[in-house]
């Protein structure tokens, strides 16, 4: 009776077994997440394929001609998670995919998919959204126009022909400017993305509006991928950028444009005054500014005896303190690239840039490049500069 006892508990618990995973002895929850990752690698293959009846049939979401102009070499989705309740389910994935021409390494999003199941057991896709902390991409916002340059791609959301025409025009001058200064082992070719304002450009980085009021342009990217391009992207604030002459939206795209160039060779223990100051100088390189003209804030601030004793932290750039703060620590980067340039040459200037970056973590970094590079050491710098600074801005 013991023996029969057992048994029957042990048929019992293999039907509760069965009953709780399913026939085929895989978890409901693991072929509900096969199920949706198939459903997502056909969306893909669409988007690939072009195919707006395949992509439709995968269901809603984002709308398919606000993805009809972006030029896509590979697109696809990772399912990461998945809750489900009845018939409808929320699904967190990666979305990876790269821009053909540009791109060597993808640009990896967070997407939270609302999907549904009809009564044949089929899941559609309802809602395509970031994730949550996830950024935008730019068919988040609006219908996708391009314009293509020589060097350039230019992606914009509800901008004129002609505006987007304009930006690929003065990524095609930057290019051949940032490739003399910096030389060509680099991409030597960008990717422009122009929302339509400060806040979509805020959505595409994630961040506040407030974070870039007053700010033209910033370069989105993976810093230090040494052996390979990463997926850089300039993005603009069409509101601060419209308040630029001529000569001001040149340095500013000659400026990001530095920064797609000197990528790979930038990390965690290149400093901002190096980085940013180095992109400066890229900038105004071949414009004839004076340094009273490039440099104002600094100029007024040395004109009134107020001689910065240093060079300025990495949080002396953040974008969301004081505007004229902000504008010394540019110009005071600005201007001790061009001491390194006018004292050691041009030359010297790229091989002290590079050599910082050689280094995985900052520091030593710039005591052992300036050591190494130009001979001298960050205290003799610094009074160096101040010297410069009274002479130049004085």
């Amino acid at each position: 009776m013991a023996g029969r006892r057992s048994g029957s508990v042990l048929v019992a618990l293999v039907v509760l077994l069965v009953a709780l995973t399913g026939c085929g002895g895989r978890p409901a929850a693991d072929r509900a997440t096969a199920d949706v990752q198939r459903l997502l690698d056909r969306r893909a293959a669409a988007v690939l394929d072009r195919d707006e009846r395949a992509y439709e049939r995968t269901g809603r979401g984002t709308d398919f001609a606000r993805l009809r102009a972006v030029p896509v070499a590979a697109w696809s989705y990772r399912v990461t998670g998945l809750r489900r309740t009845g018939d409808t389910a929320t699904a967190e994935a990666e979305l990876r995919y790269r821009v053909a021409g540009y791109d060597r390494a993808p640009v990896a999003a967070g997407r939270t998919l609302r999907l549904s199941r009809d009564a044949d057991g089929r899941w559609t896709v309802d809602t395509d959204r970031p994730a949550k902390k996830s950024a935008q991409q730019l068919w988040d916002q609006g219908a996708v126009h391009l314009v293509r340059g020589r060097y350039s791609l230019v992606l914009g959301v509800g901008q004129s022909g002609r505006a987007l025409r304009d930006f690929a025009d003065l990524a095609d001058r930057a290019v051949p400017a940032v490739s003399d200064a910096w030389g060509t082992q680099w991409s030597r070719r960008v990717v422009v993305l122009v929302p339509r304002s400060l806040e979509g450009m805020a959505g595409l980085l994630g961040s506040p509006a407030s974070s870039y009021r007053g700010i033209a342009a910033v370069t989105a990217g993976e810093t230090g991928a040494r052996d390979r391009a990463s997926a850089d992207r300039i993005i603009v604030n069409p509101d601060a950028f419209a308040l630029l002459g001529g000569l001001g939206e040149q340095v500013v795209v000659t400026h990001e444009t530095t920064h797609v160039a000197t990528r790979a060779r930038t990390t965690a223990a290149t400093p901002l005054w190096l980085s940013e100051g180095y992109a400066d100088w890229v900038g105004y390189r071949a414009t004839g500014r004076t340094p009273a003209e490039a440099a104002p804030e600094l100029s007024r601030a040395v004109g009134a005896g107020r001689v910065p004793t240093a060079l300025p932290d990495d949080e002396d750039f953040g974008f969301t303190g004081d505007a004229s703060r902000l504008a010394r620590s540019y110009e005071s980067g600005w201007t001790a690239c061009r001491l390194i340039a006018d004292h050691w040459g041009e030359a010297r200037l790229r091989d002290f840039y590079r050599a910082v970056g050689e280094h995985r973590e900052r520091p030593g970094a710039v005591e052992d490049a300036m050591r190494k590079v130009l001979g001298t050491t960050p205290e003799a710098f610094t009074e160096q500069w101040r010297a410069y600074l009274r002479e130049q801005l004085g």
